[in-house]
């Protein structure tokens, strides 16, 4: 008689039907990712095992347990710190990634950040993974470029292919699926340096408190999640944005206000160059630059936690620092 393979039962609690079914506990979740990550599923069970989640929906207890199974097989060495991580899967189609130069601002005022994501996925973006080239920073590729990236200019990069290759390969299943999976939340939840603030964007309203919680069960006590442009950790300057945020481990959620009274006019075309011409001072982007220090502020609520400001305060502390950044650092 045919043996079950030890994978069905994971496919069997989520696609047993609208009264049989449930979510993954924890330990199930861990088990099951587990089995993904040491390649003991065949592909047809990966298939149905990630669309049966997205239908369903993934839940906070399903993603902290797909995380423990790839911290408890993709450590960094000891010894690589950074005070922000900083998810970036989505990819920008309406906007260039002004968010990069925020990050950058972080990095160069003493903050370490590293940052990590996906290209390639969904046609017609562009992914931050491509900028970098304009900066002359480099795509890291190993644990040790990151950490020397990290001591040297504050900034790092590096792709899941390379810190978790099988989520990188199955990141790119959308194509082949035509739907995005679990594992494109998976990957922002992972701070792999365990960094103490934590930054991801979300396109859908309701991923946003997914992620929130998820982060709460994995220890996180400085996150924001954001509903971004694009799906991005970006804040729009010209309106309002939903944040949800973790401050000294409290769960909570706000608007973030436009600092532009209306719409901006949305660019004809975009050029990547115009990053690195609004970091040096060379063009007026009203939309990137408002971008930029809106989303510093925010990110600078969590690293100064304990401060009372409020957002006009804290947009006046990244304006301050945008201006008086090293225009000739890039």
């Amino acid at each position: 008689m045919a043996q079950e393979h030890p994978f069905a039962q994971y496919v069997r609690i989520l696609g047993k039907g609208k009264k049989g079914s449930r979510s993954l506990d924890r330990a199930e979740a861990r088990d099951a990712m587990g089995m993904i990550l040491d390649a003991k599923v065949r592909p047809e069970q990966l298939g149905a095992f990630l669309m049966l989640l997205r239908v369903k929906e993934e839940a906070p207890d399903e993603l902290a347990g797909f995380a423990d199974a790839v911290r408890e097989r993709y450590q960094p060495p000891v010894g690589i710190n950074a005070s922000v991580d900083w998810a970036s899967y989505a990819g920008k189609k309406r906007h260039l990634p002004w968010f990069l130069l925020s990050a950058l601002l972080l990095a160069e005022q003493g903050t370490p950040v590293f940052m990590h994501g996906a290209r390639g996925h969904t046609a017609g973006r562009i992914y931050t993974e491509d900028m970098l080239a304009l900066f002359g920073l480099p795509s890291c590729e190993s644990w040790q470029q990151v950490g020397e990236q990290l001591e040297g200019s504050g900034f790092a990069f590096m792709s899941i292919d390379h810190f978790c290759p099988p989520l990188g390969e199955i990141i790119q299943l959308r194509n082949i699926l035509g739907l995005r999976s679990p594992v494109h939340t998976l990957c922002r939840m992972l701070n792999p340096l365990e960094a103490e603030v934590t930054v991801d964007g979300v396109f859908h309203p309701p991923y946003a408190p997914m992620h929130q919680k998820t982060a709460q069960l994995l220890g996180t006590h400085q996150a924001v999640t954001v509903r971004g442009d694009g799906g991005e950790a970006e804040v729009k300057p010209d309106t309002d944005c939903d944040l949800h945020w973790i401050v000294n481990g409290e769960l909570s959620t706000g608007s973030w206000a436009r600092i532009y009274p209306q719409r901006l006019v949305k660019d004809e075309t975009l050029d990547p160059q115009d990053l690195l011409k609004l970091w040096r001072g060379e063009m007026e982007h009203p939309y990137g630059e408002g971008a930029v220090i809106s989303t510093l502020a925010m990110v600078l609520r969590l690293l100064i936690p304990n401060e009372a400001e409020d957002q006009p305060q804290l947009i006046d502390r990244a304006r301050s620092i945008w201006e008086g950044r090293d225009r000739a650092r890039y």
